[in-house]
């Protein structure tokens, strides 16, 4: 089963983790969609959107368990990019761990990710 994934600071992730669903962070709140990257384009998303922030989890996502809620949409340079419109149900998380900084400063990302 494919994943795609999303980065969100570890603080935040315990309240999806009691309500059992992520209704998003503040950026897919208002963009009506929760953002997602694949395995090729998250460590752009962590470079971009992320660069030097601690306390993040990379959470991985099982994208066929979200169905027809789960979009590829263009966006950076026409690359499609997954988007859910809905709230994550939380069953369809395979797994959650740390994204730790490098000491370059760079996120350090698991070598068996796909």
């Amino acid at each position: 089963m494919a994943l795609i994934y999303k980065i969100h600071p570890a603080s935040d992730w315990a309240e999806a983790e009691r309500a059992g669903r992520f209704t998003g962070a503040p950026v897919d709140l208002t963009d009506g969609y929760i953002h997602f990257s694949n395995a090729a384009q998250v460590r752009e998303t962590a470079a971009r959107h992320f660069a030097g922030l601690g306390g993040l989890l990379l959470i991985a996502v099982e994208a066929e368990a979200l169905g027809a809620a789960l979009r590829w949409e263009p966006s950076r340079g026409g690359a499609l990019f997954p988007h859910l419109f809905a709230p994550l149900d939380l069953a369809a998380v395979r797994w959650v761990m740390p994204l730790p900084l490098g000491a370059d400063g760079q996120h350090l990302f698991p070598e068996d990710m796909h």
